[in-house]
């Protein structure tokens, strides 16, 4: 735990988490709308076709390929500067555990403004790791 990879390895954690469970609530919904296989081919075309609950986790997987892709990026960056610090550990776990409340908030009761409030805050953790970071490279 005193590791800046440990938070990487638990966001991608959670990231395969969220794949089980959008599969878990996609094909169940796809069957019960008659939706076969290969009308998937084409994003946007078969969606609508099932309930919100089973598009929002799916959102949500997508939304964890997205912003992630900075935090796992800086961290790396910072890990091969040779920067780790408690700090950055910190703010590491939180941007992790941001994510995951983010993850319960899109797919469950998927309240935007709830959703937009954890986001920023994410999004201004990740901002004050690259200012540290930037700053101890000057």
């Amino acid at each position: 735990m005193h590791t800046l990879i440990t938070p990487v390895l638990a966001l991608i954690t959670l990231t395969l988490l969220v794949w089980i469970w959008m599969y878990a609530t996609r094909i169940p919904a796809m069957g019960k709308a008659g939706i076969q296989p290969q009308e998937a081919a084409h994003p946007g075309t078969w969606e609508s076709r099932i309930p919100s609950s089973a598009r929002q986790v799916a959102d949500n997987y997508n939304h964890l390929h997205e912003q992630p892709t900075i935090f796992y990026a800086l961290v790396f960056a910072i890990v091969i500067a040779g920067h780790t610090d408690r700090l950055h550990i910190d703010l590491a776990w939180a941007y992790v555990a941001l994510r995951a409340v983010h993850t319960l908030v899109q797919g469950t009761v998927n309240v935007v403004t709830v959703r937009f409030t954890v986001f920023s805050l994410s999004t201004l953790v990740v901002m004050v790791m690259l200012a540290r970071e930037l700053a101890a490279l000057v």
